[in-house]
């Protein structure tokens, strides 16, 4: 029953990686407009972190149960998790350059 519970959380969790590994972190940018979106890496962060962190522990837990098919799951989720870090380090780059650019404040 432990193992249906920790599956159906990683099912529903899926709409949440989802969007953390397709929003684009300067939406301007992705429409070839050179100019600061405020929001944008707060907006990734905010389904970005979740997902690495449900993944990653379900990567982690589903590993440790050893059975052949736990082990497959473990994969599955450590690709999710690692499919979102892209997105983080750029949501982090963004953050950074909006502030040395003296963009964004107030």
């Amino acid at each position: 029953m432990r193992a249906f519970a920790g599956y159906l959380a990683l099912l529903l969790a899926t709409p949440l990686a989802a969007l953390a590994v397709v929003l684009p972190v300067n939406v301007y940018r992705a429409q070839g407009i050179a100019a600061p979106d405020c929001d944008g890496p707060l907006q990734v962060l905010i389904f970005a972190l979740p997902a690495v962190l449900i993944y990653g522990a379900g990567a982690f837990l589903a590993y440790r149960a050893g059975r052949r098919s736990h082990r497959v799951v473990s994969l599955l989720c450590l690709i999710i998790a690692l499919a979102t870090l892209p997105n983080i380090a750029e949501a982090a780059h963004e953050l950074y350059r909006n502030v040395a650019d003296h963009e964004c404040v107030g």
